[in-house]
């Protein structure tokens, strides 16, 4: 895959360690990764990944405001 937020089923065995794509599916799913089936195997992205470990992606107009500028 080209972009580099999404995660190939070959980086996922590289860093899950299993072998079989169902295994690596298996695994990513008890996490709560959302995981997608592609001709080459399930793959996934870096801020799903971060989502199911509890990040949230933080917004362009996400911004802290303090009373000074009122």
């Amino acid at each position: 895959m080209n972009s580099t937020n999404v995660l190939s089923c070959d980086e996922l065995r590289a860093i899950t360690g299993y072998q079989r794509a169902a295994d690596i599916e298996r695994c990513l799913v008890e996490q709560g990764v959302t995981v997608f089936r592609g001709r080459l195997g399930p793959w996934t992205t870096i801020d799903l990944i971060n989502q199911a470990g509890g990040l949230k992606p933080h917004a362009q107009n996400d911004d802290s405001y303090d009373a000074s500028i009122l």
